[in-house]
């Protein structure tokens, strides 16, 4: 009978989370080849940032990451593709109602649409700013004119934070004293 090499390094699929349904999202943990709950919240924003997040942090270290992500449709479980819900393409648009690419469409830019959205994407994007400026300080950049301001303003609206840790990082090189 022949085995499969593979079989040791496959994950098991991951388990429904209990209790109401919620976005959850469960991270394959190999030493214990068990899944564990690595975020939830009853808005699918803050879940996914946290997947992105983890995935990154899982990455660095070497590992790689097995994710799920749970949600609420209909007032029951639903698993979605993480892939798919953290970048929606156009093919998303045209699904067919009621599919999970349709629950995972981004909601209305208003704030009321989703409740924490717009505190997340603030929180965000302080860090951002705080990351930059930082950067400036340690090139010896610390009185900034009003171009400079704007500058930094649309860096920070349009660039996402871990290109604005790499470009503070080269500030901070460049800014310090030859040794």
């Amino acid at each position: 009978m022949e085995t499969d090499p593979d079989r040791s390094t496959r994950t098991s699929r991951s388990p429904q989370p209990s209790g109401d349904p919620r976005w959850v999202a469960m991270f394959y943990d190999p030493s214990s080849a068990s899944w564990r709950q690595a975020a939830e919240s009853p808005d699918r924003t803050p879940v996914l940032y946290a997947i992105g997040e983890m995935t990154q942090v899982k990455r660095a270290r070497g590992d790689e990451a097995a994710v799920a992500l749970w949600g609420p449709k209909d007032g029951e479980w639903q698993r979605f593709d993480p892939s798919a819900a953290a970048a929606p393409t156009e093919a998303d648009s045209g699904a067919e109602a009621g599919s999970p690419a349709e629950a995972l469409s981004p909601a209305p830019a208003d704030g009321a649409a989703r409740p924490g959205h717009a505190k997340l994407a603030e929180r965000m994007e302080d860090r951002r700013h705080q990351v930059l400026m930082a950067g400036l300080s340690k090139a010896g950049l610390y009185d900034l004119t009003p171009d400079d301001v704007t500058a930094v303003r649309t860096l920070v609206d349009r660039v996402d934070e871990t290109t604005l840790r790499r470009v503070a990082h080269w500030m901070a090189v460049a800014g310090a004293p030859a040794g």
